[in-house]
């Protein structure tokens, strides 16, 4: 039997209103809210096991390719988009991690993680959001998969006597029928019907500050990873050889203050607060953006004839890189899981795929929220631990291998 490692391994609110008539020819298997990088990605995956999708999205077709953010995509997602005949096309734009260097302002104890000891060309691969988008909207139209822009899905009903769910937008109009209905949109929604019993949140008290930051000296593809006590500082090699993706973890306070700077007094800023003497000295950045940071999922990421992927199921903490490879990792499995059943949206059929994704996904959760509770104090007791833990990978390399498989594969094995 392959691994996750090999490519082969890959195999709404309820409302009683009446359905209108829909030919059998009409519907569709399975219906995507959500024309995002995970909705995109869905619909491929499941046309590559021969599972018709249509997608339907609020925003303009398109809209994703101007998707702002770095996306580090480990090998196991490399692999995802290999299989699916995207990964060329992906990696024109794409920087490679040959290593990670991870350390803690103000304490002792770091490491580095390379890939020639993990034995892989590379940790992972950089590549902005935006370019993955456009791969994606282009292989979608070469593929002929329906997208409904500008179609925001209000109303679900699910027809218990057909097994149908039937679809309405915000003006009521229907839209499709399908068997199965996935929530691919934005983040996990606390107005949900459900969202008091199935939605569980962590409010870090913490935003994101994210730019392109420059560089004296190249990168050489090593990417940082370095902890303070207002939160994480990621540093990711992106594009030009000398450029960096920065991921600036601080109150929302401070990411105020730092998005009234001028370049100047931000990069001073920048450089003081990472530290480690010359090692990187910030020359120049980009415009700087800020994102509220917490910790949202939903218990179950299945109901009754619906699925919530991504973000619609589990929002994270961008400090391990997790979230978007955690979400192909779903695809992927979704997609495995519904080849060759005859009623994709069969209860039997979704819970199966929610107990393949059970350990991974709680894995993942909680190995998150773990490091950002961990790393993001400045607690005496809480820092020294943080200094022998860091110790300790950098003393023993089958911890530093163990760490490194759960960032490329999940629980999987590589």
């Amino acid at each position: 039997m392959a691994k996750s490692g090999d490519p082969t391994y890959f195999g709404a609110h309820l409302a009683d209103i009446a359905a209108p008539p829909r030919t059998a020819e009409e519907a569709t298997p399975v219906a995507i809210i959500g024309g995002g990088l995970a909705g995109m990605t869905l619909a491929l995956a499941l046309r590559q096991h021969g599972i018709g999708a249509r997608i339907f999205d609020a925003r303009p077709r398109g809209a994703a390719r101007h998707d702002p953010r770095a996306l580090a995509l480990s090998h196991g997602s490399q692999q995802t988009f290999a299989w699916l005949g995207l990964w060329p096309q992906i990696a024109a734009a794409a920087t490679p991690i040959v290593s990670i260097h991870v350390s803690q302002r103000g304490g002792f104890g770091r490491t580095r993680i390379t890939a020639a000891e993990q034995d892989v060309p590379a940790l992972g691969q950089v590549v902005a959001a935006g370019h993955i988008a456009a791969v994606l909207d282009t292989a979608l139209a070469a593929a002929g998969i329906e997208y409904h822009e500008h179609t925001r899905i209000d109303c679900v009903n699910m027809d218990a006597d057909t097994g149908r769910v039937w679809l309405r937008d915000d003006r009521g109009d229907a839209r499709d029928s399908a068997r199965l209905v996935i929530y691919a949109e934005g983040a996990v929604d606390a107005a949900h019907a459900d969202a008091a019993t199935q939605t569980r949140t962590r409010d870090y008290g913490q935003h994101a500050l994210v730019c392109e930051a420059r560089t004296s000296t190249p990168h050489h593809g090593t990417a940082y990873e370095r902890f303070t006590a207002q939160g994480p500082l990621a540093l990711l090699p992106c594009g030009a050889a000398d450029n960096f993706s920065v991921v600036y973890t601080c109150s929302p306070d401070e990411a105020r203050r730092l998005l009234s700077l001028d370049d100047a007094a931000f990069l001073a800023a920048l450089q003081a607060h990472f530290g480690l003497g010359q090692r990187l000295r910030f020359v120049a950045a980009t415009p700087r953006h800020v994102f509220p940071l917490g910790l949202r999922y939903r218990r179950s990421p299945i109901g009754p004839r619906r699925v919530w992927l991504g973000n619609a199921a589990q929002t994270l903490h961008p400090v391990a890189g997790q979230g978007f490879n955690l979400a192909l990792r779903d695809i992927r499995d979704l997609a495995r899981v519904l080849t060759g059943s005859p009623d994709p949206g069969a209860r039997a059929t979704l819970q199966r795929y929610a107990n393949t994704r059970r350990i991974d996904r709680a894995g993942t959760i909680g190995f998150t929220d773990g490091i950002v509770r961990l790393f993001s104090n400045d607690l005496p007791l809480l820092r020294e631990g943080r200094g022998l833990a860091l110790l300790a990978l950098d003393l023993l390399p089958p911890l530093r291998g163990l760490v490194a498989r759960r960032m490329m594969y999940g629980t999987r094995d590589g």
